[in-house]
């Protein structure tokens, strides 16, 4: 461990601990102008043209003075690297303009979870078997479970017939992803949703 002495004044002494092997994360570097470090680089212009293999320093200078672009490392992994002339904050703002369209349109099928007892009435069974329906229109995925207590236990068949009446009611929604499993004191299935996101 490395220690910092600092002195602010003549009485006071501040002394800072400094950790070598803690280092900050790096932040991606992108392969733009002078952060280009390869001798050599294959040039395209910026009309899609090749110029040619240049130095990297002679590339530069041709795409700022001559174009007044930006030498921007499309493929560092070449053999020469490729290197492009472009505007590269305009390209930047339209690649993070991509990739929050993108996000947008990307919804993850959250996993939703019905409650309910061995013993439901029937109004009760067709309300939450609405929710579910709701639920699977909407994308997301449905894990029922039915929690038996106490005596309840010895009686699984009960709950299980209550089970089979809920999936009867929303078969033409869903497909059953998980089969029914009695997990403690739970009897619990999942179903995945017909519509695709």
């Amino acid at each position: 461990m490395a220690c910092i002495f600092l002195l602010t004044t003549k009485e006071e002494l501040i002394i800072y601990f400094q950790n070598p092997n803690q280092k900050r994360p790096d932040r991606p570097v992108e392969l733009v102008n002078d952060n280009i470090r390869f001798p050599e680089v294959l040039v395209i212009g910026p009309e899609g043209e090749q110029l040619g293999v240049m130095k990297t320093r002679a590339a530069i200078i041709l795409a700022t003075e001559q174009y007044g672009l930006d030498l921007f490392c499309v493929n560092p992994g070449g053999k020469p690297p490729v290197c492009k002339m472009i505007n590269y904050s305009k390209h930047r703002f339209e690649t993070q303009k991509r990739d929050r369209e993108q996000r947008k349109r990307q919804k993850t099928a959250e996993l939703k979870e019905i409650r309910m007892s061995p013993v439901i009435d029937t109004h009760d069974l067709e309300t939450k078997s609405r929710k579910a329906i709701e639920f699977l229109t909407d994308g997301d995925k449905v894990k029922v479970s039915v929690r038996f207590r106490g005596r309840q236990m010895a009686h699984i068949e009960v709950g299980e017939e209550a089970l089979k009446q809920f999936l009867a009611m929303v078969e033409d929604h869903c497909v059953i992803e998980k089969k029914p499993a009695l997990d403690g004191r739970f009897l619990t299935v999942v179903l995945a949703s017909k519509v695709k996101k």
